[in-house]
């Protein structure tokens, strides 16, 4: 049988990738002979050549060292922001304290306990001056109609339904509600933000007051947000102002058959010698608003989170963050939609597209100035997720 391996005493093999190697040049000299294709490659090594990182390795080794002490004093800064930080957050307790009595007559007014005076309720709407160049008839005839209405409507206690409406209002709240939670939120009749005390760590306290209900004993959930106000040892560049590192949420006393946080399902099991069938029940975990009050616990012994939790656990940061900055202190404007109406006019566009202001060629710089003056520097967020 002949032997195909050789040709002329050179392997098939060593053939084969000589054929290969051939073709590969041949095929190179056509791609750069390209001119997009050598823009493009001329493109990414102007990318490499320009990066920071790689400008620092060409300095001077006595430059270098300069920039290392640099970088000593920016750790130090690092370290005053975070006591500037702690004093900041000793500024909100003090003004934490002048904000609650309002707040505890807001919480009169919504339940009921108390009735505003005219003084306490007048306000000015913007369409008053309209309503004045309608003319002495058609006032008249506006006042005959609403004091005809006033005396049909029926008159509720307080404002029903007042932080439920909330929840209704804001996405970020709403899509954690369930249908079954709705009645229960019903009887919210109040939401606080409590600070930690002079010498204890940061910490805020969302406490949650409800009227007696049908579904628990308990007439206050909480939900303790953990906070730092240092950088960290392995990034202190990293620091950005105090975040929330941890939280912890209470036991609810549920009535009995009330717990919205389980569901019981029903599951069949058989036997494997004798082959019979039971059906058992067991209860299982169901999505419910009231889960915000047993969180997942950041990770304290050095093991990782996995992905999903690390983002279950930011989207709780987030939230107790929303409720202590927003929806507390403008409660009542939540309630109208008008807080919304404000947010909504300042989020960027779909494409996050940005506007270029073109000035004449002459005088450009001059149009520039006047355009975009120079921003001071916005201070970091009092407080970032982690």
């Amino acid at each position: 049988m002949a032997d195909n391996s050789f040709s002329d005493g050179v392997p098939s093999d060593a053939l084969e990738a000589a054929k290969n190697a051939t073709n590969t040049e041949k095929l190179t000299d056509q791609v750069m002979q390209n001119p997009q294709v050598l823009a493009a490659l001329q493109e990414r090594l102007d990318n490499v050549a320009h990066t920071p990182s790689s400008y620092i390795e060409t300095l001077p080794k006595a430059v270098k060292r300069r920039i290392n002490a640099l970088k000593q004093l920016q750790v130090r800064c690092a370290h005053i922001e975070a006591k500037f930080y702690e004093e900041v957050h000793d500024l909100e307790r003090k003004y934490a304290a002048l904000y609650q009595p309002l707040f505890d007559k807001r919480r009169e007014f919504i339940t009921g306990d108390v009735e505003p005076t005219d003084a306490e309720s007048e306000w000015h709407s913007e369409n008053e001056e309209e309503d004045k160049l309608a003319g002495d008839v058609k006032n008249k005839v506006v006042i005959a109609e609403k004091e005809a209405a006033t005396a049909e409507e029926p008159n509720p206690k307080g404002i029903p339904e007042f932080w439920f409406t909330i929840f209704r209002n804001v996405d970020m709240l709403s899509e954690l509600v369930q249908e079954y939670d709705e009645p229960i939120l019903k009887h919210l009749q109040d939401i606080k933000v409590k600070f930690s005390d002079p010498g204890q760590p940061m910490s805020f306290v969302l406490e949650f007051h409800f009227e007696p209900n049908d579904y628990f004993t308990n007439s206050v959930l909480t939900k303790t947000y953990k906070m730092k106000s240092e950088p960290d040892k392995a990034d202190p560049f990293s620091f950005e102002g105090p975040e929330i590192v941890d939280c912890d949420g209470c036991a609810i006393d549920w009535k009995k058959g009330k717990n919205v946080t389980v569901k019981t399902i029903k599951k069949k099991q058989k036997h494997k010698g004798r082959g019979t069938v039971r059906t058992i029940t067991k209860q299982v975990p169901n999505d419910s608003f009231f889960n915000f009050f047993s969180p997942l616990k950041a990770s304290g012994d050095g093991e990782s989170l996995d992905e999903d939790s690390e983002f279950t656990l930011a989207s709780d940061f987030e939230i107790g963050h929303f409720f202590r900055e927003r929806i507390v202190p403008r409660a009542v404007l939540y309630f109208t939609g008008e807080a919304i109406e404000d947010d909504d006019n300042f989020e960027e566009g779909e494409e996050g597209e940005e506007e270029e202001l073109e000035g004449d060629e002459e005088g450009e710089d001059e149009d520039d100035a006047d355009i975009n003056p120079k921003k001071e520097p916005s201070q970091p967020s009092e407080c970032k997720q982690q």
